[in-house]
């Protein structure tokens, strides 16, 4: 059965399209959940974090079945599981039921580093940026496709839309199975099939560089889905005055006003996230290198260069959110909240367009630890978020006591001319006996 890599791009695509709509579809209806059964700010923001709960734990595990098994099985695997718990919450008795088995189905955001290692063994490394930004823009604007559709389709009652996404999911995993082909050739499958042991897993996750990198994707992607888990939420309460005052009354009109608005932020970080990597090789292209601090030797530089120029672009519009929220102007928080989503893309595709060439024997190990230890972040931030005594000052929080120091790690692990994706904790001799 023939097949092409511009076939398996859209494979990945739609399968992490579907896997994140299903993620976030529970901060969807957060609103009338939170009606249905009273749970106050705290348990909003603890609802919000525990769709992340399980991704830092088991995107490394599907990272190294991505290399081991090839990527359509693990897909499969994904989908099917989370389907079928989907599919079992719509049916959930009571909160305690419906708060675990949604747990799990959050496990559908693991599929990210599957698609990567995908992607990864498709295309040329000049081709990178923008097939992984291809890649993972599609499949994140599903957030804010949920958001912002599914309370105008199904009003208040998530328990249907539970059980369409899992059916739906489930037929999404036979096509996978039936089309998807893990690599381009057999030797190439070979070879990180080869690399996917526990001391290969060791060393990357002892890595300055990949340890750097994992800090960029918290300050991008784990923030991103922990805005997307706690926005709705955010504008429902910060701004009920204002939303009020728009004619949107009842928990439902105030849901899908809230879910519109949040919807800004993911679209953004969706929509841009094809340019952000397009970006990434056009810096690539032209050798723009503006910090002194990055090295400016290695063949990837200017990659690198566009990593530390979108922390900052993200750190500096956390805190004009922060301003936003307190100037209580509903207009100019969502336009900052949609300059945010751009800024969030700058960081997530330049950090991809990065990893599959730094460890290009490792694709996904390295992706598994990146971008799943990164997604600790979205359990933080809501946290973070939700236990302020202004509810608008988490997000200058994060950005001053957090990113800044994050900031600093990436330009110091990113200093060496030489192998940075070497450098780390004992050497690699002492992990892999290689010279």
């Amino acid at each position: 059965m023939g097949t092409h890599k511009v076939e398996q791009l859209i494979i990945a695509a739609v399968a992490f399209f579907w896997c994140f709509l299903m993620w976030f579809a529970t901060a969807a209806f957060s609103p009338s959940i939170a009606q249905e059964f009273s749970l106050n700010i705290k348990q909003m923001g603890l609802l919000a974090s525990s769709a992340i709960w399980l991704a830092p734990i088991m995107r490394p595990l599907a990272g190294w079945a991505a290399d081991k098994f090839g990527a359509p099985k693990s897909f499969a695997m994904v989908l099917i599981v989370t389907g079928v718990m989907s599919i079992i919450s719509a049916y959930a008795p009571s909160y305690e039921i419906l708060f675990i088995t949604r747990v799990i189905v959050a496990m559908a955001g693991i599929s990210f580093v599957i698609g990567i290692q995908h992607v990864a063994q498709w295309f040329e490394k000049q081709e990178m940026g923008a097939a992984e930004g291809l890649y993972a823009g599609t499949g994140n604007v599903g957030a804010g496709v949920g958001a912002l559709l599914l309370p105008r389709f199904y009003g208040t009652d998530y328990s249907s839309a539970f059980l369409h996404l899992g059916i739906i999911a489930i037929i999404i995993a036979f096509w996978v199975l039936a089309r998807g082909v893990p690599a381009k050739s057999a030797e190439q499958a070979a070879m990180t099939k080869k690399t996917a042991t526990l001391r290969d897993t060791a060393f990357v996750w002892t890595r300055y560089a990949a340890i750097a990198l994992m800090l960029a994707y918290a300050m991008s992607f784990g923030l991103e889905i922990g805005m997307n888990a706690w926005l709705p939420g955010y504008y429902a309460r910060g701004f009920a005055d204002a939303i009020q005052e728009l004619g949107f009354e009842g928990v439902q009109q105030v849901q899908i006003a809230a879910g519109t608005f949040a919807a800004v932020q993911s679209f953004n970080a969706s929509l841009f996230r094809p340019f952000s990597g397009y970006m990434s090789d056009l810096w690539q292209h032209k050798s723009w290198m503006p910090f002194p601090v990055i090295s400016k030797a290695l063949p990837y530089s200017p990659r690198l260069h566009f990593v530390f120029f979108a922390m900052l672009c993200i750190t500096i519009t956390m805190i004009a959110l922060t301003f936003a929220g307190l100037s209580n102007n509903l207009v100019v928080s969502v336009l900052f909240l949609a300059i945010f989503g751009i800024t969030v893309s700058f960081g997530t595709g330049s950090t991809f367009a990065v990893v599959p060439l730094m460890f290009h024997s490792r694709p996904g190990t390295a992706t598994g630890f990146i971008g799943g230890i990164s997604c600790t972040g979205g359990i933080i931030y809501p946290l973070v978020f939700s236990n302020m005594e202004n509810i608008h000052m988490g997000y200058a929080v994060v950005g001053v006591l957090m990113f800044i120091p994050f900031m600093i790690f990436i330009a110091w692990a990113m200093h060496w001319d030489q192998h940075p994706e070497d450098k780390g904790i004992r050497s690699k001799e002492s992990w892999l006996g290689e010279s």
